[in-house]
């Protein structure tokens, strides 16, 4: 567990011994797709870091519609930002996308180590510091952006440096949500840019024909002639 703690931001700078109590109180935890890990407003005792599969956390409106606010992969971590409140609790549901491994980890325990050690609390805020500033532009980017800007970009973002063909790990519909757009909205996008022959989707797999119009979409200069 050390070694695979190690790895992540939240816990690189942590020394030899500090690592060792992390893992002391940690335990692994598996989760079946659907599967529930809180829900929303349950005592945040635990933050998590996930091993493999995908976590997401999403909201309930009072008619029982879904948004989802996060996608979690291999490698992330969530709900650790909670462990700094008084009395904290979990604004959000979690359940497993797919069949997930994660580690979850003792927010009190981690807290009280933190609290004695000054030069891990001004690492550790650094490096989240960096992350909301991450986070921020992400809320910039939905708030601003047009619908098909937002797909064109997370579609870039997915297919990598040179992946022009590649498959869709999460469903249509979580996707939409994930981007803040109906799913018939997402569908009509996903039909425009197939119509200009910039995209085709069968299924899962997404094929990108022209990357340049696509990056173009993406950064806004091609929006006028939608």
């Amino acid at each position: 567990m050390i070694e695979q703690l190690k790895n992540n931001w939240l816990f690189a700078r942590l020394t030899p011994e500090q690592l060792e109590r992390v893992s002391s109180h940690a335990e692994y935890l598996h989760f079946e797709e659907g599967g529930r890990l809180f829900e929303q407003g349950d005592q945040a005792r635990r933050f998590f870091l996930v091993l493999s599969g995908q976590i997401k956390l999403f909201r309930l409106s009072p008619d029982g519609n879904e948004k989802v606010i996060e996608i979690f992969g291999p490698g992330s971590t969530f709900a650790e930002a909670l462990m700094f409140r008084e009395h904290p609790s979990y604004p959000v549901c979690a359940s497993a996308l797919t069949d997930s491994k994660v580690i979850a980890l003792n927010s009190k325990d981690f807290v009280a180590m933190l609290r004695e050690s000054i030069d891990s609390c001004f690492l550790l805020m650094a490096d989240m510091s960096q992350r909301l500033h991450g986070l921020i532009k992400e809320i910039d980017d939905l708030s601003l952006q047009s619908g098909t800007r937002r797909v064109a970009s997370y579609l870039i973002n997915l297919a990598g440096e040179g992946g022009d063909n590649f498959e869709l790990d999460i469903p249509k519909g979580v996707m939409a949500s994930r981007l803040s757009l109906k799913p018939e909205t997402f569908s009509r996008i996903i039909r425009n840019l197939h119509d200009r022959k910039i995209l085709t989707v069968t299924r899962k797999h997404i094929s990108i024909h022209n990357r340049m119009k696509l990056q173009a979409i993406a950064d806004a200069s091609e929006l006028c002639k939608l």
